[in-house]
């Protein structure tokens, strides 16, 4: 039977969850007992999720949703609102990159593309959850970063538009944090080291991928569950008066 204790009736959405962090990320916190609703661009992926969380006969929900477009983000996010009267929990893990080259071959649109889809994205969907969080005097705001944003990857190449972008959710849940203490809502990060996600499989070849994992003080890279079970402690009631913090799940490959 699965655990129902840490998040039971909560109302979860989800970004990103077609695939990697947010995948483990939503269907950990179904199992826990949420009410998950996956906010995603991806249908197929979405959709195998989706069905993956309802064969354990547990809550989700589905938006096939750009969060790039802040004008479809408002849209969905005021349909789940008027649906579930609430909304407990947002976690961001809308993210990426595709590619990585050196900063003379970044062109404009490929920088605006990754800051949009990192930084802007979870800036649309954090605005857009904000009121009724407000309302409610509750709430718990998770955002997925990365230890590119704490510092440079000292095993690996980085990937600078991906860098900056997670270095400015790092400045936002700093800054959110301070304003949404006194409505009881928390905001608080993520910043994971390499995890073997589909996008991590593309981006970086086997050599890279084992290099990373020689070299952590841990011998090993993390696995997509152990952001799952760090994004629940920081949505559970363990983390009432945890706020502004980024909490690094890495194997110790960026020790500050």
């Amino acid at each position: 039977m699965p655990d129902i204790d840490k998040l039971k009736d909560k109302v979860a959405i989800v970004t990103g969850a077609a695939q990697g962090l947010g995948e483990e990320i939503a269907i950990e916190f179904a199992k826990q007992g949420a009410n998950v609703v996956i906010i995603d661009i991806n249908e197929k992926e979405a959709k195998r999720v989706k069905n993956l969380i309802c064969k354990k006969n547990l809550h989700v929900d589905l938006f096939i949703t750009d969060v790039c477009d802040s004008k479809a983000v408002n849209k969905a996010i005021d349909i789940i609102a008027v649906k579930y009267k609430k909304i407990d929990i947002l976690v961001n893990a809308v993210g990426g990159f595709d590619k990585l080259e050196p900063i003379e071959n970044i062109d404009d649109t490929e920088w605006l593309k990754v800051i949009d889809l990192n930084l802007n994205s979870a800036f649309y969907c954090t605005r857009a959850v904000f009121p009724c969080m407000k309302k409610n005097s509750s709430g718990r705001i998770i955002n997925i970063s990365s230890g590119a944003g704490l510092a440079p990857n000292p095993h690996a190449p980085s990937y600078i538009p991906y860098g900056a972008s997670k270095a400015g959710i790092l400045g936002m849940t700093k800054l959110l944090a301070r304003d949404a203490g006194e409505f009881g809502i928390t905001v608080n990060a993520l910043a994971p080291g390499t995890a073997l996600t589909p996008r991590v499989k593309k981006v970086r070849d086997a050599k890279s991928i084992e290099n990373i994992a020689k070299k952590n003080p841990m011998r090993n890279l993390i696995d997509p569950v152990d952001c799952a079970k760090a994004a629940l402690f920081l949505a559970s009631e363990d983390a009432r008066y945890i706020t502004g913090v980024t909490m690094m799940v890495n194997a110790g490959n960026l020790i500050f």
